[in-house]
């Protein structure tokens, strides 16, 4: 499934900068040269155009459900509930079907059968990452204020040929709120336990990991914006809550309800975790992730009571036990 979604869709957009439009709440890029031709000119048109808020990727969109649904509910899920759920999000069944499959395979679900229903449920797994979630959703949150000025420092030296374990090792590092102060030097703000990171790569003899404070008189906000693209950050919960804030204020249908929160919850979580919460002080001024994050759960409050009741009339469970 594309990441995008194109829609065709009538707008005036007399004024607007080339080859952008507004529809709604979303700022959209035009695909077509005559539609161009014509915007450009402030004239109406009516052709394709591609929506720049992504739609999460189904496996995303399932944790979040997951989290919702499931989580410390005892309960597995009938799948073809999943799928009208995700139906009504914008996802089309065989994408539902095939990431259901594929995280049975992984050994985030477990599958039960009762007749000819199936039904799928937590493993251990998921719910530690279901877990994870939920606490930086709710309990760490989105700004760094009471950072007590620990960074953690990890240093790994890695034979040129492995080329493999290298790419991993940064894509786990970054993951994990890292980045890369020198060459094969990388930070996190806090106390960060790569333990897991390590030894599930096989290089605990190839990594060194410190805890530190910086000496008084580094540039800590300096050395922040070398090590992070603060810019691609901040963007992403602009974005966010530009997107989500018109929300705030409308009262969707039960079902619209579930879709809304499904894909809120998604999308909050893929800003979030790709923001290694820096400390605050150290940031600009007009850090965006505060008035993003109250955003978030003015939203969520808002879709919460109407998304329970249609979620009783959607989808069926089963007890776990």
């Amino acid at each position: 499934m594309s990441d995008s979604s194109c829609r065709v869709l009538p707008f005036y957009a007399g004024g607007s900068p080339a080859g952008k439009v507004r529809t709604g709440s979303h700022e959209c890029t035009i695909t077509c040269p005559r539609a161009q031709r014509r915007v450009s000119a402030g004239l109406r048109a009516s052709y394709c155009i591609r929506v720049t808020d992504p739609i999460p990727r189904p496996q995303s969109l399932l944790l979040s459900f997951l989290g919702d649904e499931v989580l410390g509910r005892g309960v597995c899920v009938y799948t073809g509930s999943v799928i009208e759920v995700f139906r009504r999000a914008g996802v089309g069944e065989q994408a539902t079907r095939s990431t259901l499959t594929r995280m049975v395979g992984r050994g985030l679900l477990c599958r039960r059968r009762e007749g000819r229903r199936t039904y799928v449920g937590l493993t251990d797994r998921s719910e530690a990452i279901l877990r994870d979630g939920e606490r930086r959703i709710w309990r760490t949150g989105a700004v760094n204020r009471d950072w007590d000025g620990t960074w953690t420092l990890l240093g790994f030296s890695l034979p040129e040929s492995w080329q493999r374990q290298r790419h991993d090792l940064r894509s786990q590092l970054t993951w994990a709120g890292f980045g890369a102060l020198f060459n094969g030097l990388w930070i996190a703000p806090g106390e960060v336990d790569v333990s897991g990171i390590v030894a599930e790569l096989g290089l605990a003899s190839h990594v060194k990991v410190f805890r530190a404070h910086a000496d008084i008189g580094t540039d800590i906000a300096e050395m922040i914006n070398d090590t992070w693209d603060l810019h691609k950050l901040a963007a992403r919960y602009r974005d966010f809550d530009v997107s989500w804030r018109p929300f705030a204020a409308t009262d969707p249908t039960g079902e619209d309800a579930l879709a809304r929160r499904l894909r809120l919850t998604a999308e909050w979580l893929q800003v979030i975790r790709g923001d290694p919460r820096l400390p605050v002080r150290h940031l600009p001024a007009d850090w965006p992730a505060a008035g993003a994050e109250t955003t978030f759960r003015a939203v969520h409050a808002r879709l919460e009571a109407p998304a329970r009741d249609a979620a009783r009339r959607l989808i069926e469970t089963l007890p776990t036990a």
